[in-house]
């Protein structure tokens, strides 16, 4: 950490009548969709200098922001889902040490030499798994990429882990063969 940060931290208590851990604490209270959000949220309601605001917002959310806060933040009430997500994650790392599971704050990409699938908790009690197969036509189950736009060309909606068959496992490894 540099030293003005340092010092900017250690004036906090002073400058803004709480410590960098307290703000931190108050900010894990609320939900904010944009870092400005969280900025004028302390500037407007605790008389914090925008300095200082930017900084607490900053600092606040490095620390939510690896692989497990990423995967928990959007697993938050959908618990449910969890165990498929899991399996997904399981069953598409068998295929080569190359399978890259990148999360990101709404969805896990999931790649090789290029992104191939996208696994993203759509609602409470489903995920939508989003592949790009490229020729392949829509049916019933493999979908149009719908809310996926150009990256994936199909999605499979999953509501049950039962739904992780050997359909579903070919469509996941033929994506993975195509990304090569």
């Amino acid at each position: 950490m540099d030293k003005a940060l340092q010092t900017m931290i250690d004036n906090m208590p002073a400058k803004t009548g709480k410590s960098l851990p307290e703000w931190k604490s108050l900010l894990k209270t609320k939900s904010f969709a944009k870092h400005s959000e969280a900025v004028n949220f302390l500037k407007k309601e605790h008389n914090v200098t925008h300095g200082f605001a930017n900084t607490i917002v900053s600092l606040s959310k490095e620390e939510n922001n690896t692989d497990t806060d990423l995967i928990e933040n959007q697993y938050q009430g959908k618990e449910d889902l969890r165990p498929i997500y899991e399996s997904l994650v399981a069953m598409v790392t068998a295929f080569g040490e190359d399978v890259r599971v990148t999360p990101k704050k709404t969805e896990v990409s999931i790649d090789r030499k290029r992104k191939f699938a996208v696994i993203k908790p759509a609602t409470k009690t489903r995920i939508d798994l989003g592949l790009k197969l490229k020729g392949e036509p829509t049916t019933a189950r493999l979908e149009n990429s719908g809310p996926f736009g150009t990256m994936c060309t199909h999605r499979v909606r999953i509501t049950d882990i039962s739904q992780l068959d050997d359909e579903l496992k070919a469509w996941l490894k033929d994506a993975y063969h195509k990304a090569e």
